[in-house]
């Protein structure tokens, strides 16, 4: 249903309690400002979205009656998570007070209520059901967590996978492993080479911002890697098992291992593809890893231009012709090629 104007904005009451005021329309932030949100803009929150309280933070609304924009002194203010498939137009707009905690790592979608719904500024971008909320059983995760972890006893990946990743942090594709279908993830490097701005598993210890989940603390062997994969691409539906994930550095730096296991997987099974998410970084590593057998490539970037791109992940050792000279090569090689694009709403 479309809406005529922006929904009411929201706020919590700091135990948990959210709820809406009427007398003011909700906004979003893009930069720094707050904007009043086109009312075609605005879709249902979509299954698997949370609510976010934000501490010592108020909301910007519209009053309902002048137009002006005012805070929302009621509660703190409140923002969404939207879902895997989902991309926000706008952040949630409030204004921090001196003493507000810092915020961890986390998608601040504005977020408001009308008709007894909470809706959100967002479009579906990606159509594949793959890690829609609805089609996880909790239940069926947590047995097919207790059956791959009873199998693979000795496997430090599969015990990251499962009690780390698919059961503390929900991550849709370790939940999917479990489940034994699609995608497989398959972490391999505990280190990186780039000092990204808004690393989401490792920030210095000095800054105030909190990582979101905790990075993989030591180094796959081949043997593990290969252990629990080669069973997945010849039993699940439409296979595929990605090295590079979101709780662990730059796999490229543990090319030769990945290489090893791509040799190791290929001569027990042809089935289902064999992925790399990267930064893209070691167009040399790229190059040994298609010729063993590597079938896909998705570098992540937040900007085509090297001016924007640098300082945002202040890379070690490499320059951003690097990442494109990656995409190049696995062209070369026939396989599929795609970009991550990391996106600031507004």
């Amino acid at each position: 249903m479309s809406l005529l104007h922006s929904p009411y904005i929201l706020y919590s009451d700091g135990n948990g309690n959210i709820f809406e005021d009427t007398s003011l329309y909700i906004t979003g932030r893009s930069g720094w400002d707050a904007f009043e949100v086109p009312a075609d803009e605005w879709i249902e929150l979509p299954d698997g979205g949370s609510l976010y309280e934000l501490p010592g933070r108020r909301g910007i609304g519209i009053d309902v009656k002048t137009g002006e924009m005012r805070l929302c002194e009621k509660g703190w203010a409140v923002a969404a998570f939207i879902p895997p498939a989902h991309t926000g137009f706008y952040l949630a707009a409030y204004e921090t007070a001196a003493d507000a905690p810092t915020l961890p790592l986390f998608c601040y979608t504005a977020a408001g209520w009308f008709n007894d719904k909470f809706y959100v500024p967002a479009t579906r971008i990606e159509p594949d059901i793959r890690q829609d909320c609805a089609g996880y059983d909790q239940q069926k995760v947590n047995e097919g967590a207790a059956y791959l972890l009873k199998h693979y006893p000795n496997n430090r990946l599969v015990d990251h996978l499962m009690n780390n990743c698919a059961l503390t942090y929900h991550c849709p594709a370790a939940r999917n492993f479990a489940l034994g279908r699609w995608e497989c993830p398959v972490p391999a490097s505990p280190a990186c080479n780039a000092n990204c701005v808004g690393c989401i598993s490792l920030q210095p210890d000095e800054e105030p911002i909190v990582s979101t989940q905790d990075r993989l603390t030591f180094k796959p062997t081949p043997e593990e890697i290969v252990e629990f994969t080669v069973p997945h691409l010849e039993t699940a539906p439409y296979p595929i098992i990605s090295f590079g994930q979101g709780c662990e550095g730059e796999p490229l730096l543990m090319w030769e291992t990945i290489r090893e296991a791509i040799i190791e997987i290929r001569k027990h099974t042809k089935k289902g593809s064999i992925n790399i998410n990267t930064n893209g970084s070691k167009p040399d590593a790229v190059e040994e890893l298609c010729k063993a057998g590597l079938d896909s490539i998705r570098v992540s970037t937040n900007s085509a231009r090297r001016e924007i791109y640098m300082p945002y992940y202040r890379p070690n050792n490499y320059d951003f012709d690097d990442i494109v000279e990656s995409l190049k090569i696995v062209n070369r090689h026939g396989g599929w090629t795609s970009i991550n694009y990391f996106v600031f709403p507004g």
